[in-house]
């Protein structure tokens, strides 16, 4: 995917979450992130959006605590995020090639437009959720979402960052993400970590549906009973139970 369509989204899913928290109560809390109220799910997309690009620009600096954001007042929300995701395109682009820092090494700044827009859209069906507004997705985004979300999981830096995601390894168990138009992902736990390549196989379980349904369901916002469940759930659910992000 290319860096327009990661900057269009970007801003898609920035302006939905405005939306979808207009008019809303600012300490109304949010089910899928229960211990943020609407004003700091709010200021942490924000928040976050100018913390990756002060890292573009300038380097690392430590994760900011959302609790410290401050998005101002409500009716200001809607040009404050859509600042802030403006600053980041444009660090992105300044960057152009040069390899900044991430959590995984130097990598393009690009990195950092991914990962924000990725944030941002499952943050925005989190305050759907809460405020019972419409989220959707383009398919595009929503299964690139996913193969990031698994490239995150899968690295071995992660595990060391959340101890929790450790418990993905195994001994060869296959689990299969099948969307209904395109390829799926195949997931494969092996004793160094959790494996995974975008095809579509035989697995001990399969997940399957609609490709917004399958990221959601993956992201944990959403049950797996929205989607279908083939084979063993038990493994399943495991891996959703290790996986919170």
């Amino acid at each position: 995917m290319d860096d327009t369509r990661l900057a269009e989204g970007l801003h898609e899913h920035t302006a939905g979450f405005a939306s979808a928290v207009e008019g809303a109560d600012p300490d109304a809390r949010v089910p899928t992130c229960p211990e943020w109220p609407l004003r700091v799910l709010t200021g942490h997309i924000g928040q976050a959006h100018r913390w990756a690009a002060s890292i573009v620009r300038s380097g690392p600096s430590p994760v900011p605590d959302p609790f410290d954001a401050d998005p101002g007042s409500p009716e200001d929300w809607s040009g404050w995020l859509r600042e802030g995701a403006t600053d980041l395109e444009d660090a992105v682009k300044a960057a152009g090639d040069t390899p900044v820092w991430t959590f995984f090494g130097p990598q393009p700044a690009r990195f950092w437009l991914r990962r924000m827009l990725h944030d941002t859209t499952v943050h925005h069906a989190d305050a759907a959720l809460a405020t019972g507004g419409k989220f959707t997705v383009g398919p595009d985004l929503a299964a690139d979402a996913v193969s990031e979300w698994l490239e995150l999981l899968c690295d071995p830096v992660t595990a060391s960052l959340k101890p929790d995601f450790a418990e993905l390894r195994g001994t060869g168990q296959t689990l299969q993400l099948t969307p209904e138009d395109g390829p799926g992902w195949l997931i494969t736990r092996t004793g160094g970590g959790a494996r995974w390549t975008r095809t579509t196989g035989p697995a001990d379980v399969t997940l399957a549906g609609p490709v917004e349904d399958l990221l959601l369901v993956l992201t944990r916002r959403l049950p797996a009973d929205r989607v279908t469940v083939t084979g063993d759930e038990a493994l399943a659910g495991h891996w959703l139970a290790h996986t919170a992000a």
